[in-house]
């Protein structure tokens, strides 16, 4: 039987499983050896984006992926970007930190008994916090303190909204200070002059960027809390010259010398 997933496509199917073997480092090499076809054969595969159900499911199991999160992968690549919040959402998030937390733990794949150990406080709250999370449309709620979240993993903030506002001074200030020297840590400040075609360039290098970096977030989402950790980026690039610069240009400038004779 052929892949038919609803209104997805096969090419969406293929790019999903590309990006988790890139985000599990596996080779097609690799894969192959997996499921016992030749790198060829596997190549083939994903070059004409043809493979049959049973196919699928056995490079998910090689994968140690889930079919419905290759899926659920697959239909969220139609948009560039996460949709916002709306601005009641926002509003109701920013007038209340437990209730944020709560919404980020639970987008981030956490169930309520999660929240509840990581936060430290008990379920009863935390069953309130949720029954107002479902009330705003952030999440489903389930049984057993359980949800699904109508947000990404990766949250788009209001640009002007209530929480830019409130904590985005705070987190600057503390995502900055670091040495950016530790295992997983990086930090690369690059001063050039480059053409307007290099700068159209780079913004569209670093928005493929940021989208890599919401792939793998939506991934991982399932993982048990275990086996992942919590990741910032910071990605930003403008135009620029550094003050100390300007400030010479206010500076007299020096006399020639003369040449005694």
């Amino acid at each position: 039987m052929t892949l038919t997933t609803g209104n997805l496509t096969p090419a969406r199917i293929m790019t999903s499983l590309k990006a988790i073997m890139k985000s599990r480092q596996i080779s097609y090499r690799d894969l192959a050896r997996r499921i016992r076809l030749s790198e060829a054969s596997v190549k083939r595969i994903f070059s004409r984006a043809t493979l049959t159900v049973a196919r699928l499911s056995e490079i998910c199991q090689a994968l140690e992926v889930s079919l419905s999160e290759v899926v659920r992968l697959a239909s969220e690549q139609s948009a560039d970007t996460p949709e916002p919040l709306t601005l009641e959402q926002e509003n109701a998030l920013a007038a209340d930190p437990k209730l944020l937390a709560c919404f980020y733990l639970l987008a981030n794949g956490r169930t309520g008994r999660d929240v509840s150990a990581q936060l430290g406080v008990d379920e009863r709250a935390v069953r309130r916090w949720m029954v107002r999370l479902d009330a705003l449309r952030l999440i489903e709620l389930r049984s057993k303190l359980r949800a699904r979240t109508r947000a990404a993993s990766v949250i788009a903030w209001r640009p002007d909204g209530p929480l830019r506002r409130l904590y985005e001074n705070q987190i600057r200030q503390e995502f900055l200070q670091a040495t950016f020297a530790r295992s997983g840590e990086a930090l690369h400040f690059l001063s050039a002059e480059l053409s307007d075609a290099s700068c159209k360039i780079l913004l569209r290098k670093l928005e493929r960027m940021a989208g890599e970096f919401r792939d793998l977030a939506e991934l991982d989402r399932a993982l048990p809390p275990r086996d992942k950790r919590s990741m910032a980026a910071m990605l930003a690039v403008r135009p620029w010259v550094f003050s100390m610069f300007k400030s010479l240009k206010a500076l007299p400038a020096p006399a020639p010398r003369t040449r005694n004779r």
